[in-house]
């Protein structure tokens, strides 16, 4: 199954912000430089999609489908970035081999935007994961959002991570959130499946995304992990030890994820030790992100004084 954002015809979840975004346009006062907020895999890509794709096909031959928030997969704007070859659409992103969004590409992005447009359609700029810009590529693309073209409109989209100031004071800032529930009712129609007949309760994070929990099972079939029947110990045990995480960005991600989650689920006040550990590891990981520090030795040590200890 293929969970790339730019393919997804649906919907889920945020219909009610999708409803304030799309009357915005409606009413002639669509912001046009938007940063959609909150955490990594709910959606807030597919989101900018659907926004993009509602008004990019507003005059074509089978429009967006308003009523059951859907994309009409047979529409020429959808196709065309299928085909990346939208002239009124430009993606930003990450490369895989890079960790930064490169200044090259913003220069790029630039120039293509100088040029003048075939049609009178909106044109839109969609920068996913704007908190891997770095500071040479903000500065580059802080003029062009001070002063845009005419009818050009910038989404960008962060993950809950800092941002720059200077980059966040230039957009209206929207909020995506789910709660819960929501994650597992996206994911049951993702999957067409019950998520608890899939991923042991042990290993249902509160706070984990649909998009994590996708990843997390096309991981366990990757390594051939049952997921019902294994417990956040054994499961954590089997990154580190196997050292997954090095292969694998959201993995990685998710472990931290669940280092936390262990923690929540197993301290007490009469385990000292352990809210002493917590204190310890949170602080560790912190330090680790910021400072860009060597994981391994983390992870290793979580296992040793933790998981085995």
């Amino acid at each position: 199954m293929n969970l790339d954002s730019a393919s997804q015809t649906n919907l889920i979840e945020h219909n009610e912000i999708f409803n304030n975004l799309s009357q915005l346009y409606i009413n002639n006062n669509l912001p046009n430089k938007i940063l959609l907020s909150g955490e990594k895999g709910i959606g807030k890509s597919t989101l900018a999609y659907h926004l993009i794709n509602f008004v990019l096909s507003k005059n074509e031959e089978h429009p967006y489908d308003y009523k059951n928030y859907k994309i009409n997969s047979e529409n020429k704007s959808f196709k065309l970035i299928q085909n990346k070859s939208n002239s009124n659409f430009n993606l930003i992103d990450v490369a895989e081999d890079k960790k930064n969004i490169d200044i090259n590409q913003i220069r790029e992005l630039i120039i293509n935007l100088n040029k003048s447009s075939f049609n009178n359609k909106n044109r839109f700029v969609l920068i996913d994961n704007i908190e891997l810009l770095n500071i040479n590529s903000v500065n580059a693309l802080l003029k062009t959002l001070e002063e845009p073209n005419e009818n050009i409109n910038f989404i960008l989209v962060n993950n809950n991570k800092r941002v720059l100031p200077t980059l966040k004071s230039r957009c209206l800032n929207f909020k995506v959130f789910l709660t819960r529930n929501q994650s597992i009712r996206i994911i049951n129609k993702i999957l067409n499946d019950d998520i608890n007949n899939i991923i042991n309760n042990e290993l249902l994070d509160n706070y984990i995304t649909p998009g994590k929990l996708f990843k997390l099972i096309k991981f366990s079939e990757q390594h051939e992990l049952d997921l019902v029947n294994i417990n956040l110990t054994k499961f954590l045990k089997t990154i580190i030890r196997n050292k997954i995480y090095k292969k694998d960005k959201l993995i990685n991600e998710i472990l931290y994820s669940f280092i936390e989650l262990y923690f929540r689920s197993n301290i007490c006040v009469k385990n000292i030790n352990l809210l002493h550990s917590y204190h310890y590891f949170i602080e560790s990981i912190k330090n680790t992100k910021i400072y860009n520090l060597d994981e391994e030795i983390l992870f290793m040590e979580f296992e040793d004084k933790v998981l085995n200890g």
